[in-house]
C-alpha cells in the first residue's frame, strides 16, 4: 500500500496539502468573489483558478512560477477562442477540433506538460457552450484570468512559506519508497516466495524509486541555503549512499535456500532487512513532521542468530564452507547498511560541519532539464510520431463526441461527454485502459453518493461541508488513486448543479449516461492510430545498452582509484537507473495491451534483470574493496578490473551492434590475466563477483538478439 494511504502518514504527506491548498484557495477565492459581485462573476473566476490548480504540483519555486503563468495565460487564450467562435457553429467545432488537436500536441514536452494539456481541454470543454457577444467575451475571458492569477499569487505565497516544509515531504516519500524497496528484497530470503517473480517485481519497484528520487533532487539540490535545507541535503546524500549499499547485497538466494533450508537463519535474514525497512520508515515519518529521527529499533537478536548459525558452519567444515562464503558476506553487507541507517538518523538530527560529494559541485547532470523549444513540437509533427498520432486520436474522438452530444435526444450537455474523453484518452493504451476503468467506476460510486446525499442531506450547510471536503479530495488523490478523485469530482459537480438549480430530477442520470457514452468514444478511439510499446523497445533497449558503456567506464575508473571522488560514477548509476526505468515501464504498459501487441516479453524482462545485475555487482566489487582496503594488492587488482573492463565492455558492444545488424557474431573471451602478488582477503570475493559480471553481460547479449528477433522482423 503506498505510504500516503495509511491514515498515519496521509496527514503529512504532500498530497493532501496539495488538496487543502486547492481547496482553501477555490473556496476562499469565490467566497471573496461573491462579497463584491455576483455569483456568475464569482463562478468565472472560480474556474480560472481550477484551471491553474492543475499545475500546482511540488516543483521549485521558478520553476512552478513558470508553469502555472504558463497555465493561466494558456487557459485564458483558449476560453477567450472559444467563446469569441461560440456564434458561429461551424466555427466552433473546428476551433474544438483544432484546439483538441493542439494541446495533445504539447505531451511532446513531457510528463509534466501533461496537467497543462489537460486544463487546456478542460476548459476548452467547459467554455464550449457559452453564447455571448465579442464584448462578453473578453469580459468573460478577463474575470477568468483574474481567477487563476489570484490562485497563482495565493499558490506562490503558500509554496514560498512552505518551500522547506515541501522538501521535506518529498524527500520523505523517497525514503518510505526506499524502505518498500527493502521489503520486497527481505523476501528474497522466504522460501514461500518465487525468487523470478520477487526479482521481476524489485525491479518493476525500481522505476517508481527513481522517480521519487529524482523528484527529491529537483526539489533538493537546487538550492540549500540555510541549515533547514543543510539537514535535508544531508538525508538526501545518506539516502543516496543507503541505496548504493543496497543494491550491493544481491547474492546466490538459491544457494542460500538450498544449504540453509534446515536452519532458522534465513528467518533471522528476512526479519533484519524487514526491521531495516521499518527503520528507514521511522526516518521518513520523522522528516514528514519535521523532527529529528532517533533510532527505536534493535538487531540485537537477529545478529545472534546469525552468528549462531556461522559458528554452526564452520563445525561442519568443507562440506558447508561455500553457504558459509556466502552468509558471511551478506552478513556484512548488512551490517553496513544497518551503520547507514545509523548515520540516516544522525543526519536529520544535526547540521554536519561539511556534506562530502555535493559541496561546489555542479548539480545540473543530477536535475531534470526541461526545454520547452517550439522546434521540438515541429520535428513532430510528422505521420510516425507518437505525440502527433495521440493530438489526432484526440481531436478525432472530440469530434465523434460532439456530434454524439448534438444528437442524443434527452437534454444532453455535450461538455461531459466531452471531458470524459479529454479525460480518458491518454497518450498510452494501457494508461487510457486503467483511466476508463477508474472513471467509469469512480462515476458510478459518486453519482450513487451523491443520490444518496441529496435524498437525506437537506441542509445546506451540510451540504456545503460535504462539497469542501470533496473539493479536497479532488487533487489530492489524481496521483494516488484516480478513482477516488472520480469519486470526488463527481459529488463536487453534482452537488454544485443539485445546490444551484435542485428541481432536476434526471440530474445524475444524465451524468451517468453521458459518461459512458464519452468512456465508450474513448475506448473505441484508443485502437485509432495507436502507438504499441513494442514499436520504441528497440530504442529504449540501445539507450540502456549505450548508458550501461558509459557507466562502466566511470564504474571502473572508480573501481582503480583514477578518480578523486565518486561525482561521474553517480551520474553514470543515476542515466542507467533512469533508462532501465524507462524501459521497465514500457514493459508494464505493454503487458496492459491486448496479446496481439505484446512482444518478447520474458527476453525483454530478462534483459532489463541482467542490465540490473551489472548495477549489483559494481556496487558490491566497491563493497568488497572498501571492506578489505588493508593491504591491497594495488597492481594486480587493477589489472583484473582492467581485464573485466574491456570484457564487459566488448560484451556489450556486441549487444548494440545486433540492434543494427542483427547478427552477433560471438566473439572469444579475452584470457584472465593470472594472479599474483601477496595473499590478500578479498581475492575470493572479488574474483567471484567479476565472473558474475562477466557472465550477465553474456546474457544481456543473448536476449537483445532474442529481442530483436522477436521484434524487428514485425515492426509495422
Amino acid at each position: 500500500m503506498h505510504y500516503a494511504l495509511n491514515l498515519r502518514t496521509f496527514i503529512y504527506s504532500h498530497y493532501f496539502y496539495l488538496g487543502l491548498r486547492v481547496a482553501i484557495g477555490l473556496v476562499g477565492l469565490t467566497l471573496l468573489t461573491l462579497q463584491i459581485s455576483d455569483s456568475t462573476t464569482a463562478m468565472t473566476v472560480c474556474i480560472g483558478a481550477l484551471c491553474t490548480t492543475l499545475m500546482d504540483m511540488p516543483s521549485p519555486l521558478r520553476h512552478k512560477f513558470n508553469e502555472m503563468l504558463a497555465s493561466v495565460l494558456l487557459c485564458s487564450a483558449v476560453t477567450l477562442l472559444i467563446s469569441l467562435c461560440g456564434p458561429v457553429h461551424w466555427l466552433l467545432m473546428t476551433v474544438l477540433v483544432l484546439v483538441s488537436f493542439l494541446a495533445s500536441m504539447m505531451v511532446v514536452y513531457g510528463k509534466k506538460s501533461m496537467p497543462l494539456q489537460l486544463a487546456a481541454l478542460f476548459i476548452m470543454t467547459m467554455s464550449m457552450e457559452h453564447q455571448m457577444t465579442w464584448r462578453q467575451s473578453f469580459h468573460h475571458a478577463g474575470l477568468f484570468m483574474l481567477g487563476g492569477l489570484a490562485y497563482l499569487a495565493y499558490a506562490m505565497a503558500v509554496a514560498w512559506v512552505l518551500r522547506h516544509r515541501i522538501k521535506q515531504q518529498v524527500l520523505a516519500e523517497a525514503l518510505f519508497e526506499l524502505a518498500a524497496y527493502i521489503d520486497i528484497k527481505a523476501d528474497f530470503y522466504d522460501a514461500r516466495f518465487n525468487l523470478t517473480e520477487q526479482f521481476n517485481k524489485l525491479v518493476r519497484h525500481q522505476s517508481i524509486l527513481a522517480d521519487r528520487q529524482q523528484a527529491s533532487r529537483d526539489l533538493i539540490l537546487r538550492s540549500h541555503k540555510n541549515s533547514k535545507d543543510a539537514i535535508v541535503v544531508q538525508v538526501h546524500v545518506c539516502m543516496l549512499d543507503l541505496y548504493e549499499l543496497i543494491l550491493s547485497t544481491h547474492t546466490d538466494y538459491a544457494l542460500l535456500r538450498q544449504h540453509l533450508a534446515d536452519s532458522e537463519v534465513l528467518t533471522s535474514l528476512h526479519d533484519l532487512a524487514w526491521k531495516a525497512a521499518r527503520d528507514i520508515e521511522s526516518v521518513a515519518y520523522a522528516v514528514t513532521r519535521k523532527r529529528a529521527s532517533y533510532a527505536q529499533i534493535h538487531y540485537d537478536k537477529e545478529w545472534l542468530d546469525i552468528e549462531a548459525e556461522i559458528a554452526r558452519l564452520q563445525t561442519r567444515g568443507d562440506s558447508a564452507q561455500e553457504a558459509l562464503a556466502t552468509l558471511r558476506a551478506q552478513r556484512n553487507k548488512i551490517r553496513a547498511i544497518l551503520k547507514m541507517i545509523a548515520e540516516l538518523h544522525l543526519a536529520s538530527q544535526k547540521v554536519y560541519a561539511d556534506v562530502p560529494f555535493w559541496n561546489g559541485a555542479d548539480m545540473a547532470p543530477f536535475l531534470s532539464q526541461q526545454k520547452y523549444e517550439l522546434t521540438t513540437l515541429l520535428s513532430n509533427l510528422r505521420p510516425d510520431s507518437p505525440i502527433f498520432r495521440f493530438a489526432l486520436r484526440v481531436s478525432m474522438a472530440i469530434s465523434v463526441g460532439l456530434l454524439i452530444g448534438h444528437w442524443l435526444p434527452y437534454a444532453a450537455h455535450s461538455y461531459w461527454i466531452v471531458l470524459t474523453i479529454v479525460i480518458i484518452l491518454r497518450p498510452t493504451f494501457s494508461m487510457t485502459r486503467q483511466r476508463r476503468a477508474d472513471r467509469i467506476i469512480g462515476t458510478m460510486i459518486g453519482c450513487v453518493v451523491t443520490a444518496i446525499v441529496i435524498r437525506y442531506v437537506h441542509s445546506n450547510i451540510a451540504l456545503m461541508g460535504i462539497l469542501f471536503l470533496s473539493i479536497v479530495a479532488t487533487p489530492t488523490f489524481i496521483y494516488l488513486r484516480y478513482r477516488y478523485t472520480a469519486i470526488a469530482v463527481s459529488l463536487m459537480i453534482l452537488l454544485q448543479m443539485h445546490l444551484v438549480a435542485p428541481s432536476n430530477p434526471n440530474l445524475v442520470s444524465e451524468r451517468l449516461i453521458d459518461t459512458l457514452i464519452g468512456a465508450a468514444v474513448a475506448t473505441v478511439f484508443s485502437f485509432v492510430l495507436a502507438n504499441w510499446e513494442y514499436q520504441s523497445l528497440p530504442r529504449l533497449i540501445r539507450q540502456v545498452l549505450n548508458v550501461n558503456l558509459t557507466y562502466m567506464q566511470a564504474s571502473f575508473e572508480l573501481l582503480q582509484g583514477k578518480c578523486n571522488n565518486d561525482f561521474a560514477y553517480r551520474i553514470e548509476r543515476k542515466r542507467l537507473m533512469d533508462s532501465l526505468a524507462a524501459l521497465s515501464s514500457a514493459l508494464v504498459r505493454m503487458l496492459d495491451e491486448p496479446a496481439s501487441k505484446q512482444r518478447a516479453v520474458e527476453d525483454i524482462n530478462l534483459f532489463i534483470v541482467q542490465n540490473y545485475l551489472l548495477v549489483a555487482h559494481v556496487a558490491a566489487l566497491r563493497s568488497i574493496l572498501g571492506r578489505h582496503a588493508s593491504e591491497l594488492p594495488v597492481a594486480p587488482v587493477n589489472a583484473l578490473l582492467v581485464h573485466s573492463h574491456t570484457q564487459v565492455c566488448r560484451t556489450l558492444s556486441r549487444a548494440l551492434d545486433q540492434l543494427d545488424t542483427a547478427i552477433g557474431a560471438p566473439q572469444p573471451a579475452l584470457p584472465v590475466p593470472s594472479v599474483a602478488g601477496p595473499s590478500w582477503s578479498g581475492w575470493p570475493l572479488v574474483q567471484r563477483r567479476i565472473r558474475l559480471l562477466q557472465a550477465d553481460a553474456d546474457k544481456i547479449v543473448v536476449h537483445s538478439a532474442a529481442i530483436v528477433h522477436i521484434v524487428a522482423p514485425k515492426q509495422e
